[in-house]
């Protein structure tokens, strides 16, 4: 999804608001068409404003559950599907999260998963507005299927990946906002890499557009879904607004965890001067 609305063109509550009306059409669609498990976009009712460094976006940040996650759970509620609600959380006064809540489909918030690791670089001036999470790598137990969701800039760590495998996910979901560059490279090796290394499927979502002022660069879009086998199976533009929607056949799991021992032949005593560090 794109900004229809930002910096410089309305309060922050009003370009929320707009941000969450441009979600909504494709929500009711998404819900319309059968959709059991939706995850939208990182912090996805505002602009991605990190490449800034401005006090004033701390306004932004809100409860979870909160407001936002209210209005999720009444979509989730309706159509009978899980949403994956990516906002920027406030636990108290200057302790702000990069946050997902997992609502179920009967519109149950279920938990909330804390991006853990924070970027610092080029533009992406995430300890400014993030701490990094201290939930660990929690897996939900969702009416149709265990999802745990990794956050953008985690992708590049293989070790909470695993984590989530272990804690027996069979979706991990990944809300980002990345930009042209190396990542884009990257954006299509390291997911598939994780699903193929621990057996489970990723959806990878990413927004699309430049954003004003900041003009970081090109959100390229490029969302898609991979299966256990690494295979991506569906894939969305670069440049649209947009909804992908694509069934999993969760047997895969099964039928690839039999072949590739992930979990049975690992050897976590080797690892151990590794861990110590």
């Amino acid at each position: 999804m794109s900004l229809p609305k930002t910096e410089g063109e309305g309060t922050i509550e009003e370009i929320k608001e707009a941000m969450i009306q441009k979600h909504i059409p494709l929500i009711e669609e998404a819900g319309q068409k059968g959709v059991q498990i939706l995850c939208l976009q990182e912090i996805f009712s505002t602009p991605y404003f990190c490449p800034g460094q401005d006090t004033k976006w701390y306004q932004s940040a809100e409860t979870v559950p909160g407001p936002t996650t209210d209005r999720m759970a009444a979509y989730a509620a309706k159509y009978n599907m899980v949403i994956i609600v990516p906002v920027y959380e406030k636990e108290q006064a200057g302790v702000l999260y990069n946050t997902a809540a997992v609502i179920d489909a009967d519109g149950t918030y279920l938990g909330k998963y804390r991006k853990n690791h924070i970027p610092h670089t080029s533009g992406f001036w995430e300890k400014f507005f993030f701490k990094p999470g201290n939930l660990g790598y929690p897996v939900f137990q969702t009416r149709y299927a265990k999802v745990g969701v990794y956050i953008c800039y985690d992708r590049h760590f293989p070790d909470g990946a695993r984590i989530l495998g272990l804690n027996g996910a069979e979706i991990v979901y990944n809300p980002s906002a990345t930009v042209a560059g190396l990542s884009q490279y990257l954006w299509k090796l390291e997911q598939p890499a994780h699903a193929a290394a621990n057996g489970y499927f990723m959806g990878c979502i990413n927004r699309v557009g430049v954003e004003k002022p900041w003009n970081l660069g090109k959100f390229y879009g490029s969302s898609y879904f991979t299966d256990p086998r690494g295979q991506i199976f569906a894939s969305a533009s670069e440049d649209k607004d947009e909804l992908l929607i694509a069934e999993f056949d969760l047997d895969m799991i099964e039928e690839v965890r039999s072949v590739w021992q992930f979990f049975r032949d690992r050897r976590p005593e080797t690892y151990g001067k590794l861990t110590e560090l």
